[in-house]
């Protein structure tokens, strides 16, 4: 299996490689079986924008995907970004005392 987890640019990166090649393996193929050169570049011009439409759309998909994130995970917080009662950015506490060097 994979160690890393799968998240949604590598994996869209994985299939416009995958297509990418599908584009260069199709046509050599279609050749090798007796499909004239002109078919065989026909296919390949139909895989590429197919692929081209694909990558578009993946991408297109990704930044909508990241910009639900942002606005799910970053909410407003409120008057000052503050996280709530006691959340302070630091000094001196009442009852604490802070050791002497």
């Amino acid at each position: 299996m994979h160690d890393k987890p799968f998240t949604g640019a590598d994996g869209a990166g994985d299939v416009v490689r995958w297509a990418a090649f599908s584009c260069v393996l199709v046509p050599l193929v279609l050749v090798g079986y007796g499909i004239s050169a002109a078919g065989a570049a026909g296919a390949a011009l139909g895989l590429a924008a197919v692929t081209a439409a694909c990558r578009l759309l993946l991408r297109q998909s990704e930044r909508g995907a990241a910009r639900l994130h942002t606005e799910q995970c970053c909410a407003h917080r409120g008057r000052h970004g503050r996280t709530g009662q006691g959340a302070h950015r630091g000094g001196h506490r009442a009852g604490q005392s802070a050791p002497v060097d």
